[in-house]
């Protein structure tokens, strides 16, 4: 049977919604005020569509952060160097973590909410998944380092956790490009074999 395709004013409501949410998440100092009742005002659709479209509070925010992240996925996936797959190991691997570093940054409040949001571990969830199994596979690719690839990939993702990026741009004398520079020698460090 072949797949349905959602009706126009619900894909319509789907960008509105998304459109609203992403303004009232760049707007909050804390996201933790933003309710599904004011996105749906904001949107100006009803609290019923946007729990059927997204499920709950959890389910946005990871819609609007699968938005948002489309253009990096895209470039990691078909792109040129340095995120592209033509990149040598090592080059991208740096390349990969400044990508979610910078995307974190720029997406600071909405990446705490979705790290924060529901009960489950942050380690479980689906971009979680994507940006490990991504690490480990290029991980893998340089001599020395595949036997402790998933380790490797957990540890080094564990530095852009969501609320250490909060802490460290929080502070004022940590600018971006020296939290940049920290990472990526930091992440040197890391995958350089003895």
């Amino acid at each position: 049977m072949p797949e349905r395709k959602p009706r126009k004013d619900a894909a319509r409501n789907r960008e509105a919604v998304l459109a609203a949410a992403d303004a009232l998440f760049a707007r909050s100092e804390s996201p933790e005020d933003i309710t599904m009742a004011d996105v749906a005002t904001a949107a100006g659709v009803g609290k019923g569509t946007l729990f059927r479209a997204f499920g709950d509070r959890a389910g946005l925010l990871r819609a609007l952060y699968e938005a948002r992240l489309e253009p990096v996925r895209e470039a990691i996936e078909t792109g040129p160097p340095p995120l592209g797959p033509a990149t040598p190991p090592h080059q991208r691997v740096l390349a990969l973590l400044d990508a979610a570093l910078c995307f974190k940054l720029d997406n600071r409040r909405l990446a705490l909410a979705l790290e924060e949001s529901g009960s489950t571990s942050p380690y479980q969830a689906e971009h979680y998944d994507r940006w490990h199994g991504l690490l480990q596979g290029v991980l893998e690719q340089i001599p020395g380092l595949a036997a402790d690839s998933d380790f490797t990939a957990h540890a080094l993702l564990a530095a852009i956790r969501a609320d250490l990026v909060e802490h460290l741009a929080g502070r004022e004398d940590v600018p971006r490009e020296k939290l940049r520079a920290q990472l990526a020698a930091f992440t040197t460090r890391a995958i350089t074999t003895p």
